[in-house]
């Protein structure tokens, strides 16, 4: 994990307290900038489809999917814990049409995707629309941050709030997916910060990174649909 990204998550966790909560929230806050920041970098370094490329394939781990995968699915968990979970309302996703927009195929996290599975749905993606989606939600989600107090870090959630997320449809039932609703559920407000408000994002802008790296540097890969004998 990228050292100062990991350093300011362990101070963020540890001023999440009644008498450094601010303190907490501000850390928070500058780390979800950063991560921002290099996720939109990425405009300038990267053609069209870099973003559907998978050079770790068979790898295990978040660099084995895709650039575009990766924006899409922090930007979902993001929405869909923050929106439907915490706040109980209406997602960024559904009140700016992004599934239009964005050309998605699916409104899920996309947990439930495997390799070219992932590189064809990156593929319909309108990558402008892309981004201007994982701004909003992360807009939306500082908003929030910045509005609550200690007190909010305690609470939890039930049965309620599992349906609630079901009945959305927004999170597969495929076994590779359906896990994530008793995994959210079973925070409290705190948690979910920690995960998946601020480490979520470090993993995968990190496997990001290592996909761009992996590209640019013209390490040889196999793309996908190319039969190389």
């Amino acid at each position: 994990m990228n050292k100062e990204w990991s350093e300011m998550n362990k101070i963020m966790q540890k001023q999440l307290t009644r008498t450094s909560f601010t303190d907490g929230i501000n850390t928070l806050l500058q780390l979800r900038e950063i991560l921002m920041q290099e996720v939109m970098s990425w405009k300038d370094e990267l053609d069209e489809k870099d973003y559907c490329a998978i050079p770790f394939i068979n790898a295990n781990g978040y660099h084995s999917k895709t650039i575009a995968y990766s924006i899409w699915h922090i930007s979902r968990i993001e929405d869909i814990v923050v929106h439907t979970l915490i706040k109980n309302n209406r997602q960024v996703f559904f009140e700016g049409n992004y599934q239009k927009r964005m050309n998605s195929p699916i409104i899920t996290t996309g947990n439930e995707l495997v390799k070219e599975q992932i590189s064809e749905f990156s593929k319909c993606l309108n990558l402008d629309v892309l981004y201007e989606y994982i701004t909003a939600v992360k807009t939306s989600t500082d908003e929030w941050l910045r509005s609550i107090d200690y007190t909010e870090l305690k609470r939890k959630f039930g049965d309620e709030d599992k349906r609630r997320i079901r009945e959305l449809n927004v999170v597969s039932s495929d076994e590779k997916a359906v896990w994530l609703i008793d995994y959210w559920c079973n925070k409290d407000v705190k948690g979910l910060i920690q995960m998946p408000l601020s480490r979520h994002w470090i993993m995968h802008v990190e496997a990001g990174i290592r996909i761009k790296n992996k590209i640019k540097n013209k390490i040889k890969w196999i793309p996908i649909g190319r039969d190389i004998t």
